[in-house]
């Protein structure tokens, strides 16, 4: 693993021969969507051009996304067969998420488990949780627990274990904890940055080739409200 390095607005915070992990800021996209705006995916296959003078069309295989105002880690795969293998690790459930979160509004329980179906409205981009089955949902849960508390803001660490599109999002939302400067799913007000407090912290699972077990961690942004707690490492 190699210090983390700026290159295009570019936090590079783990690369080999198979991966290549950013901490992706709130606001960029991690792949093409109809706005066509610049994608994380096209400046990470631009920064593996140049830094390694590959010539022609750069493979870049993305594994998972992050939704555009929130930040954290990122993995691509550099490689078809790290995609594969790292594709087969999410399926299987073996690659452990960590987020944090920041709430306006404390959980009854200082930790525990949620369980909803989740259904998608692919128009309006929204996705709603309800306690029962309904047409067309698909179940997900989630783990949590209370890191800190001040100013009325409550930090969350939170361990989804499955990985269904808002999920955290729209989870938390149904507790009545909806995440700051998320105006889609109840917030109060807006972040001066468009942003929402939520946080991608760390990745942790068995290497696609290497067979040992890696985390990929990085670092939680500096300005508000992240700004407002420490952060164990």
């Amino acid at each position: 693993m190699g210090r983390p390095s700026e290159f295009h607005n570019l936090s590079v915070i783990f690369e080999d021969n198979h991966l290549i992990a950013i901490n992706k800021p709130a606001g960029s996209l991690v792949h093409g969507d109809d706005t066509g705006d610049d994608t994380l995916a096209d400046a990470v296959k631009e920064y593996i051009r140049i830094r390694y003078g590959k010539p022609g069309d750069v493979f870049l295989g993305v594994i998972h996304r992050l939704d555009r105002p929130v930040s954290g880690v990122v993995i691509f795969a550099r490689t078809s067969k790290a995609l594969t293998r790292m594709n087969e690790l999410l399926k299987m459930k073996q690659i452990q998420k960590t987020y944090l979160a920041i709430v306006g509004h404390r959980p009854e329980e200082l930790s525990g488990s949620l369980t909803h179906h989740l259904v998608k409205d692919e128009e309006k981009n929204i996705t709603r949780a309800y306690a029962s089955k309904k047409p067309g949902s698909k179940e997900a849960s989630l783990t949590y627990s209370v890191r800190g508390e001040l100013d009325g803001k409550i930090l969350l660490e939170v361990h989804p274990i499955t990985g269904r599109p808002h999920q955290i999002r729209a989870q938390l939302s149904k507790i009545g904890c909806s995440i700051l400067g998320d105006l889609k799913y109840g917030a109060e007000y807006p972040l001066q940055d468009k942003s929402i407090a939520l946080h991608c912290r760390s990745m942790t699972f068995i290497h696609p080739v290497r067979q040992e077990l890696v985390t990929i961690r990085s670092e939680v942004p500096s300005r508000f409200p992240w700004n407002i707690f420490s952060y164990d490492e």
